[in-house]
């Protein structure tokens, strides 16, 4: 009889990076994070899918999900991996290469789902750094659906607020001036980690369903983002004036505020 596969093991090297994450944001900000993880599911198989405001947001994400004991795997630009020192700590880490515009992106994908059946990945189905004026998510690209279709996990929603206070939009330009303010005003950035998206009903061979699919993962955050940020429901209090606008990938929803 085949015997499962054992889960996938964070390097030491990842772990060691997280806690560092957490004691980098608690220098500039006020990490509050809500929600949980169901414990059969921390250590995979499992799709994180997160809303993209900051260049740090994936710092605030790494802290985040080390409180709740989550090591997961990133799918992220292929300009990390070819830094010379932060690329093979990436690929020792085992986080995953997107190169995007390009034939090789398909192959991410099918790295991604491999690694999902027995890891925990995160992804972002926005597929960049939102631009929506009021910083709700954008519409999503359907890789994470499709993704999901092809691993066959569950995909829980991460919604998180405040990243973008830390950093401009075109960090590294700034960045020293924009972790200045931040020290000083110490922001609240808050992660809340949601219920799982039902896919179950979709066929993934059906016309549409991978968009179908996607709409659900983006509306599911929106709606854990919700809470987050109450006093803030059209556009943010802090606007970044390096952040361009771009209304046309607008993800609207009938009890969406704005």
């Amino acid at each position: 009889m085949d015997t499962p596969p054992s889960p996938w093991r964070p390097p030491l090297l990842w772990r060691a990076a997280q806690l560092f994450a957490r004691l980098l944001v608690a220098l500039v900000a006020r990490l509050r994070v809500t929600g949980d993880v169901p414990e059969t599911l921390r250590r995979g198989p499992l799709i994180l899918a997160a809303n993209h405001l900051s260049p740090f947001d994936p710092i605030v994400l790494a802290a985040a999900c080390q409180t709740r004991g989550v090591a997961p795997r990133i799918m992220a630009t292929a300009g990390l991996f070819r830094a010379p020192v932060i690329g093979a700590a990436m690929r020792h880490a085992g986080h995953i290469r997107v190169d995007r515009g390009t034939a090789a992106v398909g192959r991410a994908l099918d790295a991604a789902a491999v690694a999902a059946t027995d890891s925990v990945v995160l992804v972002y189905p926005e597929g960049r750094i939102g631009l929506d004026p009021g910083l709700w998510p954008e519409r999503g690209k359907t890789g994470t659906a499709r993704l999901a279709f092809a691993s066959g996990v569950p995909v829980v929603p991460v919604a998180q607020w405040g990243s973008h206070e830390v950093l401009p939009y075109q960090a590294p330009r700034g960045m020293l001036g924009g972790l200045v303010r931040a020290v000083r005003r110490r922001p609240v950035i808050r992660v809340h980690f949601g219920a799982p998206v039902h896919l179950a009903d979709l066929d993934p061979a059906g016309a549409g369903a991978a968009r179908r699919a996607t709409d659900r993962i983006i509306d599911a955050i929106t709606e854990t983002l919700v809470p987050l940020r109450p006093d803030e429901p059209d556009r943010p209090r802090h606007v970044d004036p390096s952040r361009p606008v771009d209304t046309s990938r607008a993800h609207r929803r009938l009890d969406r505020p704005g």
